[in-house]
């Protein structure tokens, strides 16, 4: 069986967020149309169940499900995807009919205001590494953000 290595004495991975969901079906439905690996579905009861995405790439996977987290449906904002080419991830998920907003960078060129405070038109100047975005969000309206990162700050 392959895998990622095992953890190390002294390192915190972060494996997963848990999403809040309203509807368990129609959010696996969801992510499946973003082309997701689909990680588990495993059902106790009737009230709890525990459903498993990864996206393509990632370390770190999402879980949503029934008896999982006390927090509302539609919550979480700023979960971030990281993406080499923003344009092209963006084409992805707009051909996958998802509803995704223009690219935009931050007035400020550092990250993002919530919501769409301090947005600006267009991708960072020069696609500037860190610097250009674009959102969409789930059925619930658990905010998503694509980042685009060619280059990587050291250590990173």
């Amino acid at each position: 069986m392959s895998g990622t290595e095992p953890v190390r004495e002294g390192e915190l991975r972060l494996e997963v967020v848990v999403v809040p969901v309203a509807d368990v079906d129609r959010a696996k439905d969801f992510y499946a149309s973003l082309g997701w690996r689909l990680d588990a579905d495993l059902a106790k009861d009737e009230n709890y169940r525990v459903v498993q995405f990864t996206p393509p790439g990632s370390a770190c996977s999402i879980i949503f499900g029934k008896g999982l987290t006390d927090a509302s449906p539609g919550t979480f904002e700023g979960l971030q995807l990281s993406v080499y080419d923003i344009d092209k991830a963006r084409a992805d998920l707009l051909a996958r009919g998802i509803e995704v907003s223009e690219t935009f960078h931050d007035v400020t060129g550092v990250f993002h205001h919530a919501g769409i405070q301090g947005r600006v038109d267009g991708p960072a100047p020069e696609h500037a590494d860190y610097g250009s975005f674009a959102a969409f969000s789930d059925p619930d309206g658990n905010g998503w953000l694509l980042q685009e990162i060619k280059t990587r700050l050291p250590g990173r």
